[in-house]
């Protein structure tokens, strides 16, 4: 059994959530909080207890306590939490944050019910998790840190890499990063298969023999950006 943590200030969304979890046999809601401080208190109170989270939704935007504040609270002082990030495509910046201070995860608030379902159960055994089309902004993010903007790494990009699709690309750089295709399947969120057949298209169209060849091309272009 898979113990979650719901935090949120908006009650209808937790309670949504809580709905939607507990129809589910492997996973049991064990509380909820509406700020990161109540959080805190949450996860102190339970913590090596039979209810201890294994998992905490963790939304962002929260009065008294936003959630990076909370998560690298928890994951400072309870490192056996999982702590898997709901956000939007405008908290960029404080995912990136939140994911530095030890979240495993993070997806959108519409994410369906059994893809939420999956990214929990994907978190609690240690994979790491993003949701589908976050991945991409948040390397473009990375990028404007590093003093490049994501426009201007395009242009520099041969039009073989620019005539991958988005997927393409994203499989591609975590490719180069190092990541199987189980490893990437989780990051993206997307089945093994589905990652074999994003390599074969890659392959193809970029005219090399395998990965090991794909991986040093594109290496010229997006160099260790995700180690």
């Amino acid at each position: 059994m898979i113990r979650v943590l719901l935090v949120d200030d908006q009650t209808i969304i937790r309670q949504g959530l809580a709905n939607l979890l507990e129809n589910q046999p492997d996973l049991q809601v064990v509380g909820d909080a509406a700020n990161g401080q109540q959080a805190i208190d949450q996860v102190s109170a339970l913590y090596d207890t039979p209810n201890q989270p294994d998992v905490i939704l963790m939304d962002i935007r929260m009065p008294v306590v936003d959630g990076v504040a909370a998560t690298k609270q928890i994951c400072a002082d309870f490192a056996e939490v999982k702590i898997l990030v709901l956000t939007t495509f405008d908290d960029t910046e404080y995912v990136q944050q939140a994911m530095g201070w030890g979240a495993k995860g993070y997806l959108l608030k519409q994410t369906p019910v059994q893809e939420l379902v999956m990214a929990i159960r994907a978190v609690y055994q240690g994979y790491t998790h993003m949701g589908p089309g976050l991945f991409e902004k948040t390397l473009g993010a990375s990028a404007q840190v590093l003093g490049t903007s994501p426009r201007a790494a395009d242009i520099t990009l041969p039009a073989k890499l620019r005539s991958l699709s988005p997927r393409e690309q994203e499989v591609l750089q975590l490719i180069v990063a190092g990541l199987n295709n189980r490893e990437i399947g989780e990051t993206l969120f997307i089945s093994e298969r589905t990652v074999r057949n994003h390599v074969t298209s890659i392959l193809s169209q970029l005219q090399l023999r395998d990965r090991t060849q794909a991986a040093l091309y594109a290496s010229q272009f997006w160099p260790q950006r995700l180690r």
